[in-house]
């Protein structure tokens, strides 16, 4: 404005407009580029965000931006860590509510012009307004950021839900083309091998990552056709006494053999994956079968492993032929029942007045089988329900472990649940204990057993015995305390 006001006075009149529309165009060319406005598309019903479509049409506009004035995006994608179980064990109402809140807490970390949106599933695109140097560390402390926001403690109807989640993220100058779908599908790319590599994982996209983020195969397929083929195996997670630090038990997890078709998840827990109710009866045939003759090698190499614990859905425990075929499966492999504990899922305490249900836990029971209470602390689990399938043991969710050892509220309800399962007369298990810390202050709050990947993860059968011999002489050599104050 000052030269405009110096150039009508000395110039005159036409030099005046001259000045005046070069400092314009100047002015115009110069302006910062806000974010772009995609056209009006339908938005999720649970986060109120944009959908796919919407989101690879912003990704798309955010990097013609980027191009036209020398500048770079990233796109991230981040999503919930096993969604399928974490949905399986709360009402639809309560994972919505994760959902939102996590979408909320991503919108707190980012900048006013970045965008987000919900992909499907539980994850979530998160595309970066263009920045002149958004270099590999910034993004990888940008990711910690996001994904610190999202693990922490979340309060829900009365318990608090503490969910893990993976990140993974493409930067502009990395996608395999210059186009929105490009540099998102990367994005999902680099989130699928952080998925794989265990929770809380972080992954940028490379240029040797060239499996694409297809269409997702059928998990019911996929399990048909891995039960078909034999690709279906039973690995076995050890669990310890908190106690004495021995070996107490085994959990038996189903998993697939070097993913038999292209596009199969690799899940943590394959019966979580399918919901076929016939599929799922003959996977738990298989991982019986397996454990059997688990159970059968290790008493003849002479370890002593404790229970096997089996996962058991209402479907399963809806067949009338369950308790006769138990039995006859422990007399064909000389089996104890008291060798196998039945983990009843969530879905269970909502079909305890089904006949059938009843019958079976009661005949069950009758037999010496062990019975285990799963998500203890994070669903509709009562007194009443407990004292009527005669649980033995309850599971606390590895919601509550997770991280147990830096919030206080969290460690307040545990300590609670752990007081009221010693007032009922039940022992504990800690599920998903995933460090040294946890597993320390689950011990001091009188958690009687852990499990989770700071003991071990599952492995097979002739693992677990090396296994088991490696932990057996460890705590042999561990120094012990004797009374008046000796080693």
């Amino acid at each position: 404005m000052p030269a405009i006001a110096l150039a009508g006075l000395w110039f005159g009149g036409e030099a005046l407009a001259v000045v005046a529309s070069i400092a314009i165009a100047v002015a115009w060319s110069t302006r910062p580029l806000g974010a772009p406005t995609p056209r009006e598309q339908p938005r999720d019903g649970v986060t109120g965000l944009p959908l796919r479509a919407e989101a690879v049409e912003i990704m798309g506009m955010l990097l013609d931006d980027a191009a036209a004035t020398a500048r770079s995006t990233t796109c991230f994608v981040l999503g919930l860590d096993d969604p399928v179980a974490l949905a399986r064990e709360m009402p639809e109402t309560e994972f919505d509510l994760i959902l939102r809140r996590t979408g909320e807490r991503l919108r707190g970390v980012l900048r006013d012009s970045d965008r987000l949106a919900r992909l499907e599933g539980a994850r979530f695109a998160i595309m970066l307004n263009p920045t002149a140097y958004p270099d590999l560390e910034a993004m990888i402390q940008l990711a910690q950021r996001l994904q610190a926001a999202c693990e922490l403690p979340l309060p829900i109807s009365g318990h608090t839900v503490a969910a893990t989640c993976h990140v993974g993220f493409c930067q502009m100058g990395r996608s395999p083309a210059r186009s929105g779908e490009a540099l998102m599908s990367a994005a999902e790319t680099a989130a699928m091998q952080a998925s794989r590599s265990g929770p809380s994982a972080i992954r940028a996209y490379s240029n040797d990552q060239h499996r694409a983020v297809g269409a997702q195969v059928s998990p019911n397929r996929i399990a048909r056709e891995a039960i078909e083929n034999g690709q279906v195996t039973t690995l076995f997670q050890p669990q310890l006494d908190t106690d004495t630090g021995a070996l107490s038990g085994v959990q038996a997890v189903a998993r697939w053999i070097r993913n038999p078709v292209e596009g199969a998840p690799e899940v943590e827990d394959v019966m979580g994956t399918i919901d076929s109710p016939h599929l799922r009866e003959r996977l738990a045939e298989i991982v019986l079968h397996q454990s059997l003759t688990a159970l059968r090698e290790w008493e003849r190499r002479g370890i002593a492993t404790g229970p096997v614990s089996l996962p058991f859905c209402a479907g399963l425990l809806g067949n009338p032929k369950l308790p006769e075929r138990l039995k006859w499966e422990f007399d064909r492999f000389d089996v104890a029942p008291a060798q196998i504990r039945l983990v009843l899922m969530q879905d269970v305490m909502a079909h305890l007045n089904d006949e059938v249900i009843w019958l079976n836990l009661g005949a069950v029971a009758a037999l010496g089988c062990g019975i285990e209470l799963a998500g203890f602390g994070n669903g509709p689990l009562s007194v009443s329900a407990i004292r009527r399938t005669a649980a033995r043991r309850l599971r606390i969710h590895r919601s509550l472990v997770s991280k147990l050892d830096s919030h206080d509220e969290q460690r307040q309800s545990v300590a609670a649940l752990i007081a009221m399962a010693e007032k009922l007369g039940l022992e504990t298990l800690a599920d998903g204990v995933g460090s040294t810390a946890e597993h320390t202050l689950l011990a001091q709050l009188g958690c009687r057993h852990v499990q989770g990947k700071a003991i071990a993860r599952p492995m097979a059968m002739g693992d677990l015995c090396e296994w088991e011999h490696r932990h057996r002489a460890k705590l042999a050599a561990t120094p012990r305390l004797l009374q008046g104050g000796g080693v």
